[in-house]
């Protein structure tokens, strides 16, 4: 019962940060599009007056809404690998000895010899069984997006070589997840400037491979777009 319910409560909180997710790629959608301001780019002219090509007072609604987004984006994620966790710890108790050594005793031979096999073989291991449910929640977990391209320079190696704004990465090289992201994706691209790198995006709710090739070109850095990480 434990179990159920916390997978019940890791798929609901799963779709509430996909609707954050959503409505956060909305907001970047919007700052960042042709003649936007951005992220972080500036609300005045080079001259300190404020900006007359934009709506101020939105952009600055959209930016504080943004961060609250990510604020709580980022609190259901952390309950979300809590209670992975406990689902995990839940399924690998060990089986106590009287459980295991009660065959001869009628009253108390009652479980399920696969089920009691199945459990004594995980805690051995130390690991999840590939197939079990338990493997299955981790795979989510594992393929959730770490990073999205809120900005793209055109005629970057980037976007030459098929990446787009408001795209989520799940994979760049060797880089899934873990702490340091940024600096781990900067050393990755000058690791492997001018060979392709395998990267694994979300976009649209699909699931795209490509090789992305960092180089110098004309502009900054070796690929010419941003990651923000989630």
């Amino acid at each position: 019962m434990v179990g159920t319910n916390l997978k019940a409560e890791i798929m609901s909180l799963m779709e509430k940060r996909s609707a954050l997710e959503a409505d956060m790629n909305a907001i970047i959608d919007r700052l960042c599009q042709s003649n936007g301001p951005g992220l972080s780019g500036n609300l005045v002219d080079s001259e300190g007056f404020p900006r007359t090509d934009i709506d101020i007072h939105l952009v600055r609604s959209e930016r504080r809404r943004l961060a609250e987004l990510r604020n709580d984006h980022k609190e259901i994620t952390e309950k979300i690998n809590e209670n992975i966790q406990l689902l995990h710890s839940a399924r690998l108790v060990p089986v106590p000895t009287s459980a295991k050594d009660s065959g001869d005793d009628g009253g108390s031979n009652n479980q399920n010899p696969s089920i009691l096999g199945t459990v004594q073989s995980a805690s051995f291991n130390n690991a999840v069984p590939r197939n079990s449910p338990a493997a299955m929640d981790v795979d989510v977990i594992i393929r959730r997006p770490f990073a999205v391209i809120d900005e793209i320079t055109d005629a970057s190696p980037a976007a030459e070589d098929g990446l787009q704004l408001g795209d989520q990465v799940l994979k760049f090289g060797t880089v899934e997840a873990g702490d340091n992201l940024l600096e781990r994706l900067a050393a990755e691209g000058r690791k492997n400037q001018g060979n392709g790198v395998p990267v694994v995006i979300m976009r649209q709710g699909g699931l795209i491979n490509l090789a992305v090739t960092p180089r110098p070109w004309q502009g900054r850095g070796l690929l010419g777009c941003h990651f923000r990480m989630l």
